[in-house]
Formats: C-alpha cells, sequence, structure tokens
C-alpha cells in the first residue's frame, strides 16, 4: 500500500495529509545541522545534510541568537528542498544529567519535585525553570528502590526553539540530548556492535572541555552516569592526557567493564591518542567527533557537499536515528515543557490531531477519525482472528498447556532451591558482598591516591626511606633530604595533594648522630624527616618497642633508622616486608 493511497483513506477520517521529518542538531564546535538518512539503502546513508554557523554559549548553555538560528534554520530548508510545514526533532547538548535511588512508592508527581530540588542546586537553574525527564535504569522489587537517570534542560530554551520553527511553519515534535543521540548512533551505525550485546559489560567516556562523563552499560542497559569536571583549557600539550589519565584511573576503578569505548567532541584532546595513553581499561576504542576525525560516522549520498561529509556529527547522525534505533534511552521533554502562557507545548497536551507515523511521513487525523478507524480495524482484526481460532485454536490450547506444565515444574524446582539456600543462609549467617566491595574500593581509592601525591610531589633532592598508608586514610613517611627548603616544599604539596589528612612534620634534623661528626664531616649534611598524622600513641602501636629493656633487644617491626646500627632486621611500610598492624583494631 502507497502512503499517497493510506493518505487518500486517512483524509477520510481526518484533516489528512503527511509532514516530512527533518531532524536538527546544536553541535558546539560545528554550529547547526540539518540530516536526514536513508534506510533502504545498503549501507544506510545520510542522504541530506546542511549545516550552519551558529553560537551557542558554553556557559549559560543556550544558543545566543535565537533569530539567527531562524534563519539558519530557514536557509537550510532552501538548500535541501524541504517543505518548512514538517515535524521537527532537535538535539541539544547535554546541560544536566544525573541517577537517583528513590523508594518504589513515590508517584510520578513526587518523583518530580525530587529530582527538581536535585536540579535546582546547579547555577543554570537557580535561573531558569527546568524542564524534567527521567527514566528508569534499574527497578528492585526486593527493596522497594528504583534507580532512575534523570536529566534536565532549560525551558525556555526549548519554548525559544519551539516559536523560532512555529514561524517558519514547523512543528518541533522532540528534543534530545547528546548523551542519547551518541548512544543512538552508535548503536545505528554499528560501531559498538560488539559492546552492545547482552551482559556485555562496558563504559562510554565522552571527553569535552570542561572535563569527561562515564557511561557505566550492560549490553544496551544504563547502569550509571558519572561526570567528573576538568579544567581542560588550562592545560598544555601532554598535560591535558595525563590530567585525564590520572583522573581515569580512580574513576574506572569504581566502573570496571570489559571495554572502554572514547568519544572526544573537543578540539583540545585527541581520542585516539587519549585511548593510546588511557590506564584501567582492557579493550579501548575511539571515536573523533572533532577536528581529528579522519572518516565520516556513516556513509553519504553524493547529493552530500564534500567539504561537509567530515563535518557530520555523531550527534545529528542519532538524532535522525530516532525513528530507526531501538537504543531504550528516551526523555520526553516536549510533554513536560510549559510554553510561555502558561499552558503546553503546541501538540504535547492537545487531542487534535492524532498523528499517525509510518517511516518517514506522519498522517493527521481528528480524534473521531481516529476513533472511528480504530473501530473497523478492530472489528476486521477480531473477524480474521475468530476464523482462525476454529483451526489453530486447539492446537494452540494443547501447546500453551505444555508449555505451561512445563513452567510450572520449574518453578517448583526453583522454589525448592530458594528455600534450600534460604536454610543455608540463616545457618551460616549473611554475608553483606556489596558492602565488602564498597570498603575494598573506598581503601584502594585511598592508597592510590597517597602513593600518586608522592609521586606528583616530591622534589629532585628528596627521597623516601619509608611509607606507610592504611585505608582509613593514616600515613607515615620518613625521608632524608640535602636541604630544608625542599623539605618544606614537600611537606606542603603533600598537605595540599591529600587534602583533610592533617598532616603535620613529625621530625627534621640533621643525619648526623653527634655535634662532633658535623664539626668533622668534609660534606654536606642530609636532613632527616618524618611526615604523619599519626598520633604518638598509633606511631608507638605500629613500631612497638625500639630498645628493649636490657638495652639489646629490638622490636622486629620497628622501622630501619630507628634500629640500632648494625642490625638489618626488615622494616615496615613502603620498603619493608612486615606486615602493617591494624591500628584499629580494638
Amino acid at each position: 500500500m502507497s502512503e499517497d493511497f493510506l493518505s487518500k483513506i486517512l483524509s477520510q477520517f481526518g484533516s489528512g495529509g503527511s509532514k516530512e521529518y527533518v531532524y536538527l542538531s546544536v553541535t558546539p564546535g560545528v554550529g547547526l545541522e540539518m540530516c536526514q538518512i536513508d534506510v533502504t539503502t545498503s549501507p544506510k546513508s545520510v542522504k541530506a545534510y546542511a549545516v550552519r554557523e551558529l553560537a551557542y554559549n558554553e556557559t549559560s548553555k543556550d544558543i545566543a541568537d535565537y533569530e539567527v538560528f531562524k534563519n539558519a534554520v530557514s536557509d537550510m530548508y532552501d538548500e535541501l528542498k524541504i517543505n518548512p510545514k514538517c515535524n521537527v526533532i532537535v538535539n541539544l547538548p547535554l546541560v544536566s544529567m544525573g541517577t537517583m535511588n528513590l523508594p518504589l512508592i513515590l508517584s510520578d508527581d513526587q518523583l518530580l519535585v525530587s529530582i527538581t530540588s536535585e536540579v535546582e542546586q546547579t547555577y543554570i537553574f537557580r535561573r531558569m525553570e527546568p524542564t524534567i525527564a527521567w527514566q528508569d535504569v534499574n527497578v528492585n522489587q526486593n527493596t522497594d528502590s528504583r534507580k532512575i537517570l534523570y536529566s534536565a534542560v532549560q525551558a525556555p530554551v526549548i519554548e525559544n526553539i519551539r516559536v523560532a520553527l512555529a514561524t517558519l511553519g514547523s512543528t518541533l515534535v522532540n528534543v534530545d540530548i547528546s548523551v542519547a543521540s551518541y548512544l543512538r548512533a552508535l548503536d545505528f551505525t554499528g560501531l559498538t556492535s560488539t559492546q552492545m550485546q547482552d551482559n556485555v559489560t562496558w563504559n562510554l567516556m565522552i571527553v569535552n572541555s570542561t572535563g569527561y562523563s562515564l557511561i557505566s552499560l550492560v549490553g544496551k542497559t544504563i547502569v550509571d552516569y558519572y561526570e567528573e569536571p576538568l579544567a581542560i583549557k588550562t592545560f598544555e600539550g601532554d598535560d591535558i592526557y595525563n590530567a585525564i589519565n590520572s583522573s581515569a584511573q580512580i574513576t574506572l576503578m569504581s566502573y570496571p567493564a570489559n571495554y572502554l569505548y572514547i568519544i572526544s567532541e573537543t578540539d583540545m584532546v585527541s581520542a585516539e591518542l587519549l585511548a593510546s595513553k588511557i590506564q584501567g581499561a582492557v579493550n579501548v576504542d575511539f571515536f573523533e567527533n572533532n577536528t581529528f576525525k579522519k572518516h565520516e560516522v556513516m556513509p553519504v549520498s553524493l547529493d552530500v557537499l564534500p567539504d561537509n561529509v567530515l563535518k557530520i556529527s555523531m550527534q545529528v547522525i542519532g538524532a535522525a536515528a530516532t525513528n530507526y534505533s531501538d537504543f531504550p534511552l528516551h526523555f520526553q521533554f516536549i510533554k513536560q515543557a510549559k510554553s510561555s502562557g502558561g499552558g503546553f507545548l503546541a501538540g504535547a497536551a492537545t487531542e487534535a490531531p492524532v498523528p499517525i507515523t509510518i517511516g518517514e511521513k506522519t498522517f493527521e487525523i481528528t480524534p473521531t477519525g481516529a476513533t472511528t478507524l480504530s473501530g473497523i480495524l478492530v472489528l476486521v482484526i477480531g473477524g480474521f482472528l475468530a476464523l482462525l481460532s476454529y483451526v489453530l485454536l486447539p492446537n494452540i490450547a494443547a501447546t500453551k498447556q505444555q508449555a505451561l506444565d512445563s513452567v510450572t515444574i520449574k518453578n517448583q524446582d526453583i522454589d525448592a532451591q530458594v528455600s534450600k539456600l534460604d536454610k543455608e543462609q540463616q545457618t551460616t549467617g549473611s554475608f553483606d558482598f556489596k558492602g565488602e566491595v564498597d570498603v575494598v574500593l573506598k581503601n584502594n581509592r585511598a592508597k592510590l591516591m597517597s602513593y600518586s601525591a608522592i609521586g606528583q610531589t616530591i622534589p629532585e633532592t628528596v627521597w623516601i626511606t619509608y611509607f606507610m598508608t592504611q585505608g582509613d586514610g593514616l600515613v607515615d613517611i620518613k625521608g632524608a633530604a640535602t636541604n630544608v627548603e625542599d623539605v618544606y616544599v614537600f611537606f606542603k604539596n603533600m598537605k595540599d595533594s591529600l587534602l583533610n589528612t592533617k598532616l603535620r612534620l613529625q621530625k627534621l634534623e640533621m643525619q648526623s648522630g653527634s655535634v662532633d661528626d658535623l664539626l668533622s664531616a668534609s660534606e654536606s649534611q642530609n636532613y632527616e624527616f618524618e611526615i604523619t598524622n599519626m598520633t604518638t600513641d598509633q606511631l608507638a602501636a605500629l613500631f612497638g618497642k625500639l630498645l628493649g629493656t636490657d638495652g639489646e633487644e629490638q622490636d622486629p617491626n620497628a622501622p630501619a633508622d630507628a634500629k640500632k646500627s648494625g642490625n638489618n632486621a626488615p622494616a615496615n611500610g613502603l620498603l619493608g616486608n612486615s606486615p602493617i598492624p591494624d591500628l584499629n583494631k580494638k
């Protein structure tokens, strides 16, 4: 059945006609993009594309001039010979996104209040009303809780876009955000077909000019979302990659996965170079969504200007794939966005007309016509099914009964296993697996930060002879230096790197044992120091007695510099082999 014929049929029940779909993307660094794709070709390709310059304010997360936006859309309509009376889907840069764990009992209105309270903590939504959309990422019936992924866009931004398009005769039907567009584009183009498999864990890292975000997924299911702000513009050269790598090492420890996929949307960072430097991931792949791009996102038709091929962003492809990708992430901003008159956006809360979408076409009919057409379709389909039931129903019933019996038997076996496990758990006690994992990650993170701080802050004239750190934040460092100034430099750097650790300079003295040794020394003397945040009692518990009552015996746990001359027993800490005592043990 052709679309023209279907249009004539539908016109008998309502307003009839069809509207073309057009996809726009506000892409910082590129401008305003317009795109349409063709899924009838093999492989699928971009059949129409145009781009215009458009200033975007990164600070306020807003289009700088909506009159320029409107004129750019009009110019691209003319260039691509598109009827302005069309439906438009717009992709916008991410403004706010996060996750929340909330009780399952909360209604949608209560959820909206909770999310709004969280969103309004950001500086943007202290000045502008937010339009909020959310989606469940995990529902736990056992704990009566749900984990939601939410996003927010300024309501005036959506309204300004709607008004600008309406003056051209176009209808804004949906607003998407860059994170969702990225995931949809990766799915549609097959760039992450290996990662988007059932039970495959992977992370998507998106690098921009203000830091990076990490989306943790299992196949196509989003598990968590994390943002790490970094002042990338303040770094130069390899310092950018070192800063991202240092931060990502700790972040990736909290999100273990089989794959890491990196997308860079800033010209300051090459995704390829970052992928070669990143540590803490096994299988790393990347895509350059910036000036480092070497190949297009997907094939393009000959109608696309050659100069524009590499400009096509992954965001506009994701927006254009809205009707073709089954990636399960959809934010419905239009249904909640209020217009300046206090009502809802046109088409969001009204009953007329009712759109029916088939491919790239939308047929609109009145509610009465839609009801009549639905009734006719129900009668036709019902009569057809009733006719088939006389032949197929007996066989279907027998097959379904066999399947039901099989499922019943399996359920009984599962119930028996669950009962057995419950009894075993009551007998042996419970083990909090998540709690233990959290403790390990927290302790390893604290230790890793201590090691990293020493490596980044130690002057060349300072060396460490002893180092101890524990997951509860206790630190003890012994060392030597050729001058006092570098000891203080190292001490200050450590305090700045390990905030809230209350480090103090416990000891600073010359390495000589006596004044005579100092006066007779032909070379300059070194200075011994100790930096710690441990109390005197904790230090005593760590090292034990330095000398026994007979003046000869030494505790084997004491550090090398605390023992008598000639005693080579191993010391505690980084350079020793003896175990570190648990200072919190009562």
